[in-house]
């Protein structure tokens, strides 16, 4: 339960640093060890238009807003390390904001549980989210136009498909 608050503290911290300088944090992974904790972050710029990206000086202008930030942070060690890079063409969807603007666009879910014929992974076109009695559902238009309706409670991970146009 504490590890969980201080990891909510440090996204909002990141993500008011970042919100200062121009740029929405898409993701916050922590890894390494206890002694040499790794910091990763997905950055995008908040007006970005979707297929516009980050640039390599985007990226490195936020990595030294940030480790401004960080280094005044006790709960960091000295030793930790940053790493800070764009969402890429298959963007991890995770909050409200992001499915809303992935609406029209296909997406896959992993799911805790299976959600469709067994498998805990889907592949769709979002068609929308909405609010339901006690969660928020994703509705997807699958393959064979059938509508699947996704709680999001139920999602372990989601992000963007990027598909190689084959005809060029």
């Amino acid at each position: 339960m504490q590890h969980d608050r201080a990891r909510d503290e440090l996204e909002q911290i990141v993500e008011s640093a970042l919100e200062g300088i121009g740029f929405e944090l898409v993701d916050l992974e922590r890894a390494g060890h206890r002694t040499r904790p790794i910091l990763r972050l997905r950055i995008d710029r908040l007006d970005a238009e979707p297929g516009t990206g980050v640039t390599v000086d985007e990226c490195a202008r936020a990595s030294r807003q940030l480790e401004e930030v960080l280094d005044a942070r006790e709960d960091l060690l000295q030793s930790y390390i940053l790493e800070v890079s764009s969402p890429g063409v298959e963007r991890p969807l995770r909050k409200r904001r992001d499915f809303e603007r992935a609406v029209g666009r296909e997406i896959c879910i992993r799911g805790y549980q299976p959600l469709a014929e067994g498998s805990k992974r889907v592949e769709g076109v979002l068609l929308g989210i909405e609010d339901s009695e006690d969660d928020e559902l994703l509705r997807l238009e699958m393959a064979d136009e059938v509508e699947l309706r996704v709680p999001r409670s139920a999602v372990a991970k989601a992000n963007l498909v990027f598909r190689w146009d084959e005809s060029g």
